[in-house]
């Protein structure tokens, strides 16, 4: 603890002399350790590396790019980019003339990129990829156009960029950036709506690179070879707009790694990327893991120099079995959101801590009792239960769970600054008067518990969890138990409504490896009902011909739950259920005859 306080004293010290000298910028971070070792790979990547020094001259380049664009510091430049080495250099540029990206999902199109675009607020696009990626944006041109904003599409510029100075811009472009600048502007998934958007500011640049040099093992990946002066070579092929990918992955050149980069995420080539780049770390998202142990095993799973990941939302039924298939000796696991305000860190080796998602000593609990309060909350209506003669609601204990309230203003996450330009969706995080009059606390949507050791475990989303039967149902546990079942590749959960029945009967939308043939659905029936309640066993079952994974690797149930247990939706998809004519202990197709049956309420479950 002392020696923690001696660095942590150091870092402030540190903060306080950057902002006094208005050297606040993510830029100045990168540029020392160019200057520490000009010729080291900075940049790994199949068609071409880049060294430190290479990696300057082309941010740089960058940098003279938007000034001649009419790009200002503070402004934001929409990137609407496949992940290269270019995104992270022009995403560099911009810190060097104290601008920042507004960071767009390449997959939107139509309503929700006008959307994106128009949040952000940007009068210039700058895009690169593949001819379906630039489809996009010109089918859109027209509305961007009249509203003043101009489309850059990289390969037309490319020439030009490369023929401009290579010198570093003077340091008074740098000198309007503040602690409340943005190191980017980030999006929801949208996966509720049109996405919002969260400024990540530019003191969590400063954060990582400070950190390192002030010698603390930072949340950010930089491993025991960083601590020791050996660097870390990191690979990347989650979408770097998204705040997993594009945060590390930036965080790589602020801390001295290699970053080591994929256009994507492919089962097919992850291994042999990670091979070729030597990389000891990698990042990851969602079902990224379950898709890599869903491959056919190898000779070759082990031979690789990967030491340890990064990433969040790892599955429990998948953690050990892919810990242990592919070598790997720590699982650094994280939970947080685009609006940051719930940070937690477990970087695991073992199984102490295996399937949590975070870790608090006994101090932190104490530290944070007050501040971090799980709360029950009404499956139906997703308001928190409050006592009907106090008003109060009651908290719930750590053991048990529930949706986690961060009291306001927190002594150690920073205030959540809003979503941008969306005062409406912002005011619905906060509520008041929760355990006493005139307080205030942020609905982080997330339900998770706490155990007796500290070990913090996710429970479920906001929403995501229903009511059947008089019960609330989980749905992170059925979806886990469901994994475990051998063939089960993927098991997405969900509640859909039903005519005449209360609550929502459980569904599953699960995808069987392609190597399982008759699949035994009676005994995955038998494995759900010995290890779930009765009511939380899902009636409903799809059979997935494709995954249902976001453009993220995270499990997508918009369309699953609006298509719910309608056969004309299914899109070829296998739908069965537990019928009564079955004696309700197998699954059996479900057709439109008994579509029918429950909607005229001929069918009771």
């Amino acid at each position: 603890m002392i020696r923690a306080k001696r660095k942590g004293a150091k870092m402030l010290q540190k903060a306080q002399a950057t902002v006094k000298e208005k050297r606040i910028s993510p830029y100045y971070f990168f540029e020392r350790h160019v200057r520490a070792q000009p010729s080291e790979e900075c940049i790994w990547w199949r068609g071409g590396s880049y060294t430190w020094d290479a990696a300057y001259t082309r941010a740089n380049q960058y940098a003279h790019f938007f000034r001649s664009q009419g790009v200002q510091a503070n402004d934001l430049v929409s990137f609407f980019m496949i992940n290269s080495p270019d995104f992270v250099l022009a995403w560099m540029g911009l810190w060097a003339i104290g601008a920042a990206p507004a960071l767009i999902n390449h997959n939107l199109s139509q309503q929700a990129l006008l959307h994106c675009l128009s949040i952000a607020g940007s009068k210039l696009v700058l895009a690169d990829g593949p001819e379906g990626l630039l489809a996009r944006l010109d089918a859109v041109e027209g509305d961007l156009t009249a509203s003043g904003i101009r489309i850059v599409k990289l390969p037309d510029v490319r020439s030009e960029i490369e023929a401009l100075p290579m010198t570093r811009l003077p340091d008074d472009l740098r000198a309007a950036v503040t602690p409340a600048s943005a190191f980017g502007l980030f999006y929801t998934s949208g996966t509720t709506g049109l996405p919002k958007a969260c400024v990540v500011p530019a003191t969590a640049g400063f954060m990582h690179g400070a950190a390192k040099e002030c010698g603390f093992a930072y949340v950010t990946p930089t491993g025991d070879n960083a601590a020791l002066g050996r660097p870390e070579r990191y690979y990347d092929c989650m979408p770097l707009y998204h705040g997993t990918g594009g945060i590390s992955g930036m965080t790589q050149l602020l801390t001295g790694q290699t970053l080591c980069l994929a256009p994507k995420f492919s089962t097919s080539r992850f291994w042999e990327d990670v091979r070729a780049s030597r990389a000891t770390w990698f990042v990851y998202v969602g079902e990224t893991l379950r898709y890599l142990l869903a491959a056919p095993p190898s000779p070759f799973d082990k031979q690789h120099s990967v030491r340890a990941i990064y990433g969040n939302g790892l599955r429990p039924d998948v953690w050990v079995p892919f810990r242990e298939r592919f070598g790997i000796e720590t699982i650094h696991e994280f939970f947080n959101s685009t609006e940051g305000i719930l940070p937690l860190d477990n970087p695991a080796r073992g199984d102490f801590r295996a399937h949590s998602v975070g870790h608090h000593g006994l101090l932190s609990r104490w530290r944070f009792h007050g501040i971090l309060v799980p709360v029950a909350v009404d499956a139906e209506t997703g308001d928190i239960v409050r006592d009907e003669k106090t008003g109060f609601a009651t908290r719930v204990p750590y053991e048990i769970g529930g949706e986690i309230l961060v009291r306001q203003p927190p002594t150690i996450t920073p205030p959540f600054p809003g979503y941008f330009k969306n005062e409406e969706a912002t005011a619905k995080k906060f509520v008041y008067d929760v355990f006493r009059k005139g307080d205030c606390y942020y609905r982080t949507g997330d339900a998770l518990r706490r155990d007796a050791d500290g070990r913090w475990f996710f429970l479920d989303r906001l929403g995501d969890t229903f009511r059947w039967k008089g019960e609330n149902v989980s749905t992170a546990e059925v979806s886990e138990v469901l994994g475990k079942y051998p063939g089960v590749s993927e098991a997405t959960v969900y509640g859909v409504s039903l005519p005449g029945h209360d609550g929502k009967a459980g569904m599953a939308a699960v995808y069987i490896n392609l190597d399982v043939s008759n699949f035994d659905y009676k005994g995955l029936l038998r494995h759900a009902r010995a290890h779930l309640p009765r009511y939380a066993v899902p009636i409903f079952l799809r059979q997935l011909a494709a995954r249902s994974a976001t453009h993220n690797n995270k499990q997508d149930k918009v369309p699953l739950k609006k298509a719910g247990i309608d056969p004309s939706q299914m899109n070829g998809d296998s739908l069965l259920w537990i019928s009564e004519n079955s004696k309700g202990d197998e699954y059996v197709p479900f057709t439109s005859n008994e579509f029918l049956a429950l909607q005229v309420g001929q069918a009771k479950l």
